[in-house]
């Protein structure tokens, strides 16, 4: 099934501790349904030294529950629902379930090759 936040996404926090912070997805973890975004859900870890690392107290971005935020639209401004519908070219497509605007997709490219074409 395909997901409703994905990486690249800009999501609003709609409860818990950091409710009303905005940030990018940084990383999807569908099947824990967990996502980690930027500068949101700051924790303290403290770290054992290895060999590259000096042991201490790090900040570091938690994971957080992906119910506990909501897609921001940037065509109509505010954190909404996401439904998807099929497109024009038969393929099923992200949209803003407030102003019924398309959603792009964030691609990334998985290698060079596909980077550079």
């Amino acid at each position: 099934m395909a997901e409703k936040i994905v990486s690249g996404d800009e999501v609003v926090v709609v409860s818990g501790k950091n409710k009303g912070q905005r940030g990018r997805v940084r990383t999807n973890m569908p099947k824990l349904d967990r996502i980690v975004i930027e500068g949101v859900n700051i924790v303290r870890r403290h770290l054992k030294q290895g060999r590259a690392r000096q042991a201490g107290i790090v900040e570091m971005e938690a994971p957080m529950h992906v119910s506990n935020v909501l897609l921001f639209c940037a065509s109509c401004s505010s954190p909404t629902r996401v439904g998807f519908r099929e497109g024009g070219d038969g393929k099923s497509e992200r949209y803003c379930k407030k102003c019924d605007a398309s959603i792009p997709s964030q691609r990334h490219p998985r290698n060079e090759r596909e980077r550079d074409s």
